[in-house]
């Protein structure tokens, strides 16, 4: 549980998404899309090295470099703060 100004961000495993799961389904659309490493990495800004990370499941994306391989893949990317009542 993380605590950011008056709001609790709770974590809860099924609902993150987990690095491996990331990285497989970033992955598994580009390969549907056929599109190479080096057309995505172009095609979305994202340095070719970070994307291979990513791919590997070693890579720490922020939500802006996340947001961009959504967006030439075609993907939404969702992201839910819940606020805890009573404190």
């Amino acid at each position: 549980m993380l605590y950011v100004d008056n709001l609790f961000i709770l974590y809860e495993k099924s609902n993150i998404l987990h690095t491996e799961e990331l990285a497989n389904n970033i992955k598994s659309r580009r390969k549907i899309l056929e599109i190479s490493q080096n057309d995505l990495s172009e095609m979305s800004g994202i340095g070719l090295r970070t994307l291979k990370e990513i791919e590997r499941g070693k890579g720490n994306p922020t939500l802006e470099v996340l947001n961009k391989l959504a967006e030439v893949l075609g993907l939404e990317l969702l992201l839910t703060i819940k606020k805890v009542s009573g404190n």
